[in-house]
């Protein structure tokens, strides 16, 4: 199945500042999933993010969070965003396909795609945008939530199958902008 700017909404699982550190190459996944939310922006995809305990954990990094919508940021303490957080009453929140991203790969983002995929949802979660403190954990997470149905995708993948065809106006600005 192909993932469809019409359809997705992207959502962004506790990238929060003061747990980066110790993620596995934490600072590079902010910038993925930077990457990301300009391109759904820019694409009218709605964007929601998630903050895990956040007055224990700590806030979003702060140059992601400038990104993300207000209305579209939620507080959670389970975690699986699909618990107790309002994540269905969102705005996005009932697209049919989420775009995932996030950490920790192995507990809230595997937790939150399981409980979108009990839903009823299509799922696809962006590679180099997830992590884990450690490199196993990642690829353990990824290999179950492949198992369970979820779509493992690049980030190109989802830029070049939310644009759908070449020759647009969008088609130039997101490769001039983002492909290179």
């Amino acid at each position: 199945m192909l993932m469809r700017a019409k359809d997705s909404t992207l959502l962004v699982i506790d990238l929060q500042a003061r747990l980066l550190p110790a993620i596995d190459a934490g600072a590079a996944l902010v910038e993925q999933a930077a990457w990301l939310v300009r391109v759904a922006q820019r694409l009218d995809v709605p964007v929601i993010a998630t903050e895990q305990y956040p007055r224990g954990l700590g806030t979003t990094d702060p140059g992601l969070r400038e990104l993300l919508p207000a209305h579209g940021l939620r507080e959670k303490i389970h975690f699986s965003a699909t618990t107790g957080a309002g994540l269905f009453d969102l705005p996005g929140g009932e697209r049919r396909q989420f775009v995932v991203c996030g950490a920790e790969t192995h507990v809230c983002v595997l937790q939150t795609v399981l409980g979108l995929l009990a839903a009823g949802r299509e799922v696809f979660v962006v590679d180099e945008a997830v992590g884990s403190r450690r490199p196993r954990d990642k690829a353990l997470g990824l290999a179950r939530m492949e198992r369970a149905g979820a779509l493992i995708v690049s980030r190109e993948m989802v830029a070049f199958e939310w644009l759908e065809q070449a020759g647009t106006e969008q088609f130039r600005e997101i490769s001039r902008t983002f492909i290179r």
